[in-house]
């Protein structure tokens, strides 16, 4: 299900992140319309890293349907990694993101041997993904009031951690 990215990847990238309703739970960075030669920038980007790979394509039927990456932090915080995810639209309901964040997580901790914690931060109106997050047994550890503003609006953070 999870793979590193493929310049062949592009297309599907392309296609599957260029969505509104994908966009509408993402950090601000993360470009709406998503053209193919944005994807094939940020396959580059992700094929460049140091191994092992940070960044991995989420597979359904040989295609590239969503993203899923962890952030090695620094300093003080180097045994923490965050998880960020998505999966285009018409994957959603399925199972398969829950089933990617686990996967993802056993890779981060068998190949990041100073990872402890692996936390995420949740937009408060993203119920989904606080329940994909649930499911994959990450618990919440609190809410950050006012952490974040989307669309325009002041929105609380939903700090979800799993602890090796």
């Amino acid at each position: 299900m999870l793979r590193e990215w493929q310049l062949s990847d592009a297309a599907s990238l392309a296609e599957n992140a260029s969505n509104i309703h994908v966009r509408s739970s993402l950090h601000d960075y993360f470009p709406y319309p998503y053209s193919e030669e944005e994807g094939k920038q940020f396959i580059g980007m992700a094929l460049s890293k140091p191994r092992p790979a940070t960044d991995m394509a989420i597979v359904v039927d040989g295609k590239a349907v969503g993203g899923i990456s962890i952030a090695l932090q620094t300093d003080v915080e180097r045994i923490s990694a965050e998880i960020g995810y998505w999966l285009g639209e018409n994957y959603w309901n399925r199972g398969i993101m829950t089933e990617a964040v686990k996967e993802m997580a056993s890779y981060a901790f068998l190949n990041f041997l100073q990872l402890r914690k692996i936390y995420a931060t949740i937009f408060d109106f993203n119920i989904a993904s606080q329940r994909v997050l649930q499911k994959a047994g990450f618990e919440r550890e609190g809410i950050l009031k006012q952490a974040a503003i989307k669309n325009g609006k002041v929105i609380d953070l939903h700090y979800y951690g799993l602890i090796k």
